[in-house]
């Protein structure tokens, strides 16, 4: 049962999980390394360092979770429809890039920035943003050059990632990261054609770039309970890319809409998750106090079900009847704090 208490805040109360406990593949378990993946991803730690790359590797052979990574690649064959929509990302990635025009063409950092909006209006992608490029996320071992990173999200279809666990979200996964990278490619071509160098980052795989932190910076929104990132509009049911360039585009700010304050009063997600990787309390990761999930026990569910999704699809964010309601009380509460 869901309810707003007396201050505004949303709370649920708490409930059995009918797919609770769950007991991993011991196949999957044999493959897990002496290595924790929380201590890869700097739980604990209070120093400040580089992300390290714990899964999703372009080449899973350089990491400790890589026969994990496999793992997942083979449920993933299993199924015709998920299949199909992994090929067609890899085409989507594989497709060429025009040359860089050698004349690159000159506008404001603010004209740069607002020729992005098209691609929103056209309805290539759901949003876009800009940031500075920072060496924060940037995974160890790995260099980006590039001064810009142009941010994409592009949304789920509500009623296919409501089916989370079921297959059909994970297909629709698979397809939002497939339109996200395919408008990352078109972004980039239309920079190259300006004159102006562009690489494409297409997510899960990402290579050296961390999105979530970029995204964020952007103005994409703020990190939730189930370590995606909240968006008002869209909740948490949406996909990133990435374009990195050096093109002088403007930055669009970060912004804060009370997201955090509302996830430390919610537990829906968290009751939601059938591992139980997620915490009540933030903790500290690479010296920041954050919201963490423990990827050693979201991994081996997260892994049987082509990707989960369940704290997506329950988060009250994603779901267009509740999640601009809540934007609007919370920018209520903000206005009369003020």
């Amino acid at each position: 049962m869901i309810i707003f208490d007396h201050g505004a805040k949303f709370l649920q109360m708490p409930k059995n999980n009918p797919r609770r406990p769950f007991s991993p593949d011991p196949d999957q378990l044999r493959l897990m390394p002496e290595i924790s993946g929380n201590k890869v991803n700097g739980l604990g730690e209070t120093e400040v360092r580089p992300p390290r790359m714990v899964y999703w590797a372009p080449d899973p052979k350089t990491i400790p979770h890589g026969n994990l990574q496999f793992y997942f690649y083979g449920k993933a064959a299993q199924v015709p429809e998920f299949a199909e929509q992994s090929a067609a990302r890899r085409e989507v990635a594989k497709a060429p890039l025009p040359d860089v025009r050698a004349t690159p063409t000159e506008l404001t950092p603010d004209a740069w920035t607002s020729a992005l909006q098209p691609f929103v209006a056209e309805g290539i992608c759901d949003m876009i943003g800009v940031a500075d490029m920072s060496d924060d996320w940037v995974f160890e071992g790995f260099e980006i050059h590039h001064s810009k990173v142009i941010m994409l999200g592009g949304q789920h279809d509500f009623d296919a990632i409501s089916t989370a666990p079921d297959v059909t979200a994970a297909v629709e996964v698979m397809a939002q990261y497939g339109r996200a990278g395919k408008a990352a490619k078109q972004v980039a071509a239309w920079l190259r054609s300006e004159g102006w160098g562009a690489e494409p980052v297409i997510g899960p795989s990402t290579g050296a770039l961390a999105m979530i932190p970029a995204a964020m910076a952007c103005g994409f929104g703020e990190l939730g309970k189930h370590g995606s990132i909240i968006n008002p509009e869209f909740g948490a049911s949406f996909r990133l890319s990435a374009v990195l360039t050096d093109a002088p585009f403007a930055p669009t700010p970060a912004r804060e809409f009370g997201i955090d304050e509302f996830c430390q009063n919610c537990r829906i997600c968290e009751d939601a998750c059938p591992p139980e990787a997620l915490s009540s309390q933030k903790q500290i990761v690479r010296g920041e106090t954050k919201w963490y999930v423990d990827f050693d026990k979201c991994l081996p569910y997260f892994n049987e079900t082509h990707g989960c999704a369940i704290c997506i699809a329950a988060c009250p964010w994603s779901n267009p009847d509740i999640g601009l309601n809540l934007a609007s009380k919370l920018a209520r509460r903000a206005t009369r704090k003020t």
